[in-house]
């Protein structure tokens, strides 16, 4: 499977992303990216789009469900939203969805720093392998993956990605 070139899927996001905001009369969105992938692909989003504005990052960690089972990941870092949330347009931008479990946790730690006017989820890739119902409003591309695929973005300029098989000895 060839994986496709991000620098290429950008500027039709930021095309569809525009489109999307202008639909819902959205003119002022604040934009948070999901570290760390998600905050790279919301930089060059942001260049793309020829914004210079303030992006909110989030560290799910102490979100995610599986918290418990996994435990804390060693370079966890503190959240930094540098807007108010209550009343915004937010627009949350990923690497890639999966399970929809990193979207569900960073929605949770949204929701504890106030209460979003909307929020419009952006995603480089859909790997369309949900276990909750969320969907991106705009995304890059979606792919399909044996159940020992995966994929990884290397970042943060310039963005590739990498096809990883699970099944093979590293």
């Amino acid at each position: 499977m060839t994986l496709p070139n991000p620098v290429e899927l950008l500027p039709r996001m930021a095309s569809d992303l525009t489109a999307h905001l202008h639909a819902r009369g959205i003119t002022e969105p604040r934009f948070v990216g999901i570290r760390t992938g998600g905050v790279w692909v919301a930089q060059a989003l942001l260049q793309a789009l020829g914004q210079e504005v303030p992006l909110g990052i989030l560290d799910v960690s102490f979100y995610r469900d599986d918290f418990t089972q996994t435990g804390l990941h060693p370079q966890v870092r503190p959240s930094e939203l540098p807007f108010e949330i209550d009343g915004q347009h937010l627009v949350l931008i990923d690497d890639v969805l999966m399970s929809g479990r990193t979207v569900r946790a960073a929605l949770n730690e949204l929701f504890d720093y106030g209460r979003p006017a909307s929020v419009t989820l952006v995603c480089l890739l859909d790997l369309n392998a949900r276990e909750l119902p969320i969907r991106p409003d705009v995304v890059g591309a979606t792919l399909s993956l044996g159940a020992t695929e995966r994929v990884k973005l290397l970042g943060p300029a310039p963005l590739t990605l990498e096809r990883q098989d699970l099944a093979s000895p590293a």
